[in-house]
């Protein structure tokens, strides 16, 4: 599936309120779902010594779909295509390799 079709299929099942006009909503929807990503992570490392088996891994699969989702509601909201997006970023992170500035941080390196 490409980037551009999950966002217009994902966008069928937004029903949260104002949505069309409500970045906030998909940005605060965003940071909970990276924070469940976070814990999830962070009890591999508490309680199963830093080993990721199929059954967790599964569980972060499920949770990066919600942060996927919310990605795809907040580019639709700014009037973004994921698609965009994406290639936004691997152009921004060509520059950067090319330059040798992968490393540190700051959007504008």
């Amino acid at each position: 599936m490409d980037l551009n079709a999950y966002q217009a299929a994902a966008r069928l099942t937004a029903l949260y309120p104002d949505a069309g006009s409500n970045p906030i909503y998909p940005t605060l929807g965003l940071t909970g779902e990276a924070g469940e990503v976070a814990d999830k992570v962070k009890k591999v490392l508490r309680d199963r010594a830093g080993h990721f088996d199929d059954e967790v891994r599964a569980e972060i699969a499920l949770e990066l779909g919600d942060v996927l989702w919310y990605v795809a509601q907040l580019a639709s909201e700014l009037g973004y295509e994921l698609e965009d997006v994406a290639n936004q970023n691997l152009s921004k992170l060509r520059d950067r390799s090319a330059r040798g500035q992968l490393k540190g941080s700051g959007d504008h390196r």
